[in-house]
């Protein structure tokens, strides 16, 4: 029997008296174990008849709670909604994550949010979830609620590897960070990416033979490699594009400008201003410097013939269309 205390419904988005099939979490990566998660929850709201939603928070709960331990970034706001919205979702909900929300007990958040505001009808989350103030609504608190409200709760088990270990978002944080590209985008189910609006840069580049986009670098929350040469395919408004890309400065010219910058393969125009995603695929070399420009250009072809064959073909874009569902090695 539920408990009548539930006020009425003040309901935030255009839902029937029905209500809806929930999630809730930070989805930072939007990786493959989230993946498993809307899947489940996608195909539940479906059999049920119930629009799907997810609940997301912006900035990352760290950078409010305990901002020295907050995490860098796998996926910016638009990055994550993108990856989002490409589940199937009905709705994603953005609660702006304040002191106040920080402060929240779990029943209250339950009560005001997800049932009085979404009219959830059923949660779906994952085996370690918890929210609320210090985390207290974990799963045994929510099956708690859900047998007193009357919702009900589904708890999934993580995505592992075939070592048997749970995907994370922390994970894929430490193969971004120490370069291991290949790790992190099966761990994702896509290649680690960095996008931004191409912008003009001094055209050394083409002095070299090697015409650059220069895409700036985004917030300091956001995970980058390391200072590199890399594989990578740019995705361009025409479509992808295998390439090279160098993160880092330019030792050999003297400027330690940390810049991204990407040849693209075979394909020439003016980009200037055009929105671009760059996929990192595998890590070449690092960045040094040459005892010439012959010598820089030596190598830049060198490391094109690498990336060629990297991205699996003498063009270049033979990676466009990979698939990165396969298991962890």
């Amino acid at each position: 029997m539920t408990d009548p205390i539930v006020p009425p419904p003040l309901r935030g988005l255009p839902l029937d008296d029905r209500g809806a099939v929930v999630t809730v979490g930070s989805f930072d990566g939007v990786h493959r174990g989230h993946q498993d998660v809307l899947r489940r929850l996608v195909e539940r709201a479906a059999t049920v008849g119930l629009p799907s939603v997810v609940v997301t928070f912006e900035p990352h709960p760290l950078e409010v709670v305990n901002p020295a331990a907050a995490p860098p970034r796998l996926t910016l706001r638009t990055e994550k909604l993108e990856q989002l919205a490409a589940t199937g979702v009905s709705y994603v909900v953005v609660l702006p994550f304040t002191p106040t929300l920080a402060a929240c007990e779990a029943d209250t958040f339950v009560r005001d949010i997800l049932l009085r505001r979404l009219g959830m009808a059923e949660l779906f989350v994952g085996h370690d979830h918890g929210f609320g103030r210090g985390r207290l609504g974990d799963i045994e608190a929510l099956r708690a609620l859900g047998g007193r409200w009357g919702f009900g709760v589904t708890v999934l088990d993580p995505v592992r590897t075939p070592q048997g270990v749970a995907i994370s978002s922390t994970g894929i944080r430490r193969a971004v960070a120490g370069g291991d590209l290949a790790r992190a985008g099966l761990a994702l189910g896509r290649p680690y990416s960095v996008a931004g609006l191409v912008v003009r840069g001094d055209r050394r580049g083409r002095t070299l033979g090697y015409p650059t986009l220069n895409v700036p670098l985004p917030t300091p929350r956001k995970l980058l490699p390391p200072d590199g040469v890399y594989a990578v395919i740019v995705q361009m408004p025409s479509g992808p594009v295998g390439g090279m890309c160098n993160l880092g400065g330019r030792p050999t010219v003297g400027d330690g400008t940390r810049l991204l910058e990407a040849h693209c393969f075979d394909a020439a125009g003016d980009w200037y201003g055009a929105p671009v995603r760059i996929d990192f695929l595998a890590r070449i070399r690092d960045v040094r410097a040459f005892p010439s420009l012959e010598a820089l250009r030596a190598q830049l072809d060198e490391d094109a013939a690498s990336a060629r064959a990297l991205l699996g073909t003498d063009r270049g874009g033979g990676l466009a269309t990979a698939t990165w569902s396969t298991p962890l090695g």
